[in-house]
């Protein structure tokens, strides 16, 4: 009888953009689409992967785009960090449904809500199976939550970074709009940040780099795809690595 097959890693973050989770909508939560996830994250956790997400909040609010309308940028990237801790509640939500136990911990303390982050309670956590969902990004402004996820996988020293996109890798031109599009099967960290590829911000990618974090970039929306990377599948793009 042919063994089933085993997990790469032990220990992932999953980076979501805030946009993955209205799905086809203009603003806000898709609740099918948040149910889709939580579903992946179920099948993965069956494999006995432990999993640290950090969830963006592009879909309610984004900092950036409000700096640049005239508000204070530092008012406004604290307006977008609560729209995380929205969407990591949304998330939780669904996977407690599922009867996966979840924590949601905040770099902004509000106890009603949600746990404060403290490493060694978030790696307790994980060890003891329960999926953590890191929100309010780093707790300071001027930062993304790209720059939230680097950080939190190497405190909780997660192997990989799995960067869920709406495309399949990364492209030396957006392939919704180039056909002729070509495809990155690998990538080095320096080769992301010369080509000024958008996949991450450059302080992600170095902060990547200087710890030998390695980033798998793939498709979200095809169902099972997580799985896929987990078992050693050559999908997307790997950033990094050896």
């Amino acid at each position: 009888m042919k063994a089933a097959a085993q997990p790469v890693y032990k220990r992932i973050l999953l980076k979501l953009s805030g946009e993955a989770m209205m799905g086809n909508q203009e603003y806000g939560i898709d609740p099918v689409v948040v149910q889709i996830v939580a579903q992946e994250i179920k099948e993965v956790r069956a494999l006995g992967v432990e999993v640290a997400i950090v969830i963006g909040g592009g879909n309610i609010y984004r900092g950036v785009a409000a700096s640049a309308e005239g508000m204070d940028r530092t008012s406004a990237d604290h307006m977008g960090m609560l729209a995380t801790v929205i969407n990591s509640l949304a998330l939780q939500d669904a996977l407690e449904k599922m009867g996966i136990f979840t924590r949601v911990m905040s770099a902004i303390e509000m106890h009603r809500v949600a746990e404060p982050y403290i490493r060694r309670r978030a790696v307790r956590h994980l060890e003891k199976g329960r999926v953590v969902i890191f929100a309010g990004g780093t707790g300071n402004p001027f930062f993304t939550t790209d720059t939230a996820a680097a950080l939190r996988a190497m405190e909780v020293k997660s192997q990989v970074i799995l960067k869920a996109t709406k495309v399949d890798g990364v492209y030396d031109h957006d392939p919704m709009i180039h056909r002729k599009a070509k495809k990155f099967a690998k990538l080095s960290y320096i080769e992301v940040l010369n080509l000024g590829l958008k996949i991450m911000d450059a302080t992600a990618i170095s902060l990547c780099m200087e710890n030998h974090l390695p980033i798998i970039v793939f498709n979200l929306t095809r169902r099972g795809n997580i799985q896929r990377v987990l078992l050693g599948q050559k999908i997307g793009t790997i950033i990094g690595g050896t």
